[in-house]
């Protein structure tokens, strides 16, 4: 049997994101691409933070999980609870949470309205802003991505960000060192942001941490760099 890849996608994606990047791998990997609650297949689910860190493993099993933003958060903590699981992590544009606790209440005030603006707009407006942040001013995503994420529901949304978002999240900056599983931070080169956060976690982790930036990319490296994207994955599927 092949080793075993799971791909866990971001706010407002589904399985069908990662599709660039199953095409290039599937050939040298199992891919299992699970769905959040409130996206996808899982649209109807409702689940806290950690429960939904603990399914993806569930679902998962041993392998090495690669998760983008709000799914790689949630395979973060999946990592430091089920080290017995995770063989590899790599985590792109995504953080241990914020350390500040007025931060996080910020962040979940600004979550909040985030997810009264979904349930009154819909979701097709939703992303139309969503997508048009400067954080995806890289992003050209494919037709069928698009129509995937239109067809998650508004109140799915609205309930994970509640209960998923950052600053709902346990922070978890003082138990990055307990990871010595292989770990691979991976940013846009674009994406100062999380290119600088990268560069933090790896110094908390420690030497089984490295850090690698995607050439000409934004937040969303995977899916506007594939082939580099790929590349780090596994050197020869690019």
């Amino acid at each position: 049997m092949p080793p075993r890849l799971v791909l866990v996608h971001g706010f407002t994606q589904t399985a069908e994101s990662w599709r660039p990047v199953v095409a290039r791998v599937s050939d040298r990997f199992e891919v299992l691409r699970p769905e959040l609650p409130g996206h996808g297949t899982a649209r109807d689910v409702r689940m806290g933070f950690d429960d939904a860190a603990a399914t993806i493993g569930e679902v998962g099993g041993p392998a090495a999980y690669v998760g983008y933003s709000m799914g790689g958060r949630l395979c973060l903590r999946l990592a430091v609870d089920r080290p017995d699981l995770v063989q590899r992590l790599v985590l792109e544009g995504a953080s241990p949470g914020l350390a500040d606790p007025k931060e996080r209440a910020a962040r979940r005030a600004a979550d909040e309205a985030l997810a009264g603006d979904i349930e009154r707009r819909g979701t097709g407006p939703f992303l139309q802003r969503w997508l048009g942040q400067p954080l995806f001013a890289d992003l050209r995503p494919a037709p069928d991505d698009v129509a995937a994420r239109a067809l998650n529901p508004p109140a799915g949304l609205a309930a994970a960000l509640r209960s998923l978002g950052t600053g709902t999240q346990e922070p978890l900056w003082d138990r990055l060192g307990e990871l010595a599983m292989p770990v691979l931070l991976v940013a846009g080169e674009r994406d100062a942001k999380f290119a600088a956060l990268a560069g933090r976690m790896a110094s908390a982790i420690g030497p089984n941490a490295a850090v690698e930036l995607v050439p000409e990319a934004g937040h969303a490296a995977h899916l506007e760099r594939p082939d580099a994207f790929c590349a780090l994955l596994h050197p020869s599927t690019a």
